[in-house]
């Protein structure tokens, strides 16, 4: 997001839509942290300037690679790569209709950031390359898998790292038995990251309608909300 500098009156009005705190006002007229920002465009869908000072670009106009903030931090947004808009697949959170996690898999949703705080490449690496080293499959529709420089490091391209979104979802599926190996992973890496990020955890029910995945979790003092999402079953299966 640009502030024309030459119309911008200084009212402030713009300060508290931005969910990042990115733009401020110096010397009498609003600025944009271009560090900062995540070309999220609140600031310009959600707030409407008296003097039509803020500018905000597409992703094209941005470029690469500072549109993939464009990509992950805008809804409406849609990402030439999945040619939809959103920052993983189109419901992660069941990809067991979808036939991606299957009986004796368990797959992972890493949400990194959150309106306020946002997430840098870099600290996605960190998460990427964690995971990595035990074992995983990184899910080949989530708009992240091209970023990717190596799927058996988690090293992400050095062209990227340097940008931050709002927020992302790194998803990736492993056997049921690495449960515990890849939640511990995440324990530690939560200490080297500069952001925060929730874990979604999804498998198939068992014959008897227990949740294999459970005990794994609980076996780690966890306390999972093993209800926060279920398939009952209906729609189309692809």
């Amino acid at each position: 997001m640009r502030v024309d500098q030459e119309t911008c009156t200084g009212c402030g009005e713009c300060l508290p839509y931005c969910p990042v705190g990115a733009i401020s006002l110096v010397d009498g007229v609003a600025v944009a942290d271009q560090d900062a920002c995540v070309e999220c465009g609140v600031c310009t869908r959600v707030f409407a300037c008296p003097t039509g000072s803020m500018i905000q670009l597409s992703a094209d106009e941005l470029g690469f690679p500072r549109g993939l903030r464009r990509y992950f931090s805008d809804p409406t947004a849609v990402s030439p790569v999945t040619m939809g808009a959103g920052r993983g697949t189109e419901e992660c959170k069941t990809n067991d209709r979808t036939n991606r996690v299957k009986v004796g898999q368990v797959g992972f949703g890493i949400e990194l950031g959150r309106p306020g705080v946002s997430a840098s490449f870099a600290d996605v690496e960190k998460v990427t390359m964690k995971v990595a080293s035990i074992g995983v499959e990184f899910e080949q529709l989530n708009p992240i898998w091209p970023l990717i420089k190596d799927p058996r490091t988690g090293e992400l391209k050095d062209e990227i790292k340097g940008e931050r979104v709002l927020s992302l979802v790194v998803e990736f599926i492993t056997d049921l038995e690495r449960t515990p190996r890849v939640m511990a992973a995440l324990k530690e890496v939560e200490q080297e990251v500069d952001t925060v990020f929730t874990v979604a955890v999804m498998c198939r029910v068992n014959e008897d309608k227990t949740v294999p995945v459970l005990p794994l979790l609980q076996g780690m003092g966890l306390q999972p909300r093993p209800n926060a999402k279920i398939n009952v079953g209906l729609g189309r299966a692809w």
